[in-house]
């Protein structure tokens, strides 16, 4: 065999080996979460010891040597820093923060710290493992790892509950700041805004904050709206988005046609469109465009974002520019445009006429 082919060779199966084994880079990112490292590290002023840490650990006897080793690996991955004070040992390391692991304290305004937690729980993990079984037989993955539907799983478990309810908190903070970084202009002409699916009304209330002479309208669920806290601006409308959606010179859907298939996904945009003015409306649809042979920041993650989709929903799906085009067209919409904000997802402003 020639060099060249051989080294091939080994490049390739260096790859598998670590695709392989990739799930440990995420498994060591929860077990930092879990113990509250970033925390730790930023409560003693960036520079510890691995023996302030273990002592900042809730446990009476933290095993340093596992510690040690878990740490090795998310310094390797940049997740933290280290530096060693002396060459001859006579110093304990120094370990301190990166850019990545300020993402993972608990108390910060913008944190993915309960994101990690609820991706990697057993309950959110197992239905990937059933996805040659949803390619053989069809079907639901989350319904054949746990026999319900996640939201099923949510009503009757209230720690999952909980755990599903921080982590969609968090990432709705991190994405409501791109949303308004990024979109100024394009609320600064409405004078009423709908959030179709908004939840308890976090993503509203910002946007109605930034911009006060909008009049705010939260659409949920009536039981999810019963619960929502009371904000200046802000009215909350039970129903189903499925029946109809309430009048307003604009609807924002904020990640929620990628949990649909295309049928429900052009249901809800034909209520939505039936909703706005037709000759000044709008439709903010603030998700993922799959971009191929796209080499952007957050290219890639689109494609696991799809297979979070196949593993968490009964239909949902990232889509393709093409695709949602296609989808808007049936949907009553067919014109419009994509506006590039500083987050992994991106806006797409569409109009009926």
């Amino acid at each position: 065999m020639e060099t060249k082919d051989a080294e091939a060779l080994l490049r390739s199966q260096e790859k598998v080996w670590r695709h392989m084994f990739g799930f440990a880079d995420s498994m060591a990112l929860k077990c930092a979460v879990e113990l509250r490292i970033a925390d730790i590290i930023h409560s003693h002023g960036g520079a510890t010891t691995l023996s302030q840490i273990a002592s900042g650990i809730d446990s009476p006897s933290p095993d340093i040597s596992y510690l040690t080793r878990i740490m090795r690996l998310l310094v390797r991955r940049q997740v933290f820093t280290v530096h060693n004070p002396s060459d001859d040992g006579a110093e304990e390391p120094l370990y301190g923060l990166t850019d990545s692991s300020k993402w993972l304290l608990h108390d910060s305004e913008l944190s993915l710290a309960p994101m990690i937690l609820m991706e990697n729980h057993p309950s959110l993990v197992a239905p990937w493992h059933c996805f040659s079984r949803c390619i053989k037989e069809g079907g639901i993955a989350f319904e054949k790892a746990h026999g319900s539907e996640i939201w099923e799983l949510a009503s009757r478990d209230p720690d999952f509950n909980k755990l599903f309810n921080d982590a969609m908190a968090c990432t709705s903070k991190v994405v409501t700041r791109g949303i308004l970084f990024g979109y100024k202009e394009g609320f600064s002409c409405l004078g009423s805004l709908a959030d179709v699916g908004g939840g308890t009304g976090s993503l509203l209330v910002e946007i109605v904050r930034a911009h006060p002479h909008i009049k705010g309208i939260n659409f949920d669920l009536p039981h999810v709206v019963a619960t929502a806290p009371t904000h200046q601006g802000v009215s909350h409308v039970g129903g189903d988005m499925f029946e109809a959606v309430p009048n307003a010179d604009a609807v924002i859907l904020k990640w929620i046609l990628h949990d649909w298939n295309d049928e429900d996904c052009i249901k809800i945009l034909r209520n939505c469109r039936n909703a706005i003015p037709t000759e000044t409306g709008k439709v903010i649809i603030i998700e993922n465009i799959l971009k191929p042979d796209g080499s952007g920041m957050f290219d890639d993650l689109g494609f696991i974002f799809d297979l979070l989709m196949i593993a968490h929903t009964s239909g949902g799906r990232e889509r393709t520019q093409l695709e949602w085009e296609k989808l808007l067209e049936k949907g009553g919409f067919p014109r419009h445009q994509i506006v590039t904000i500083p987050a992994p997802l991106a806006i797409i402003e569409a109009y009926p006429k």
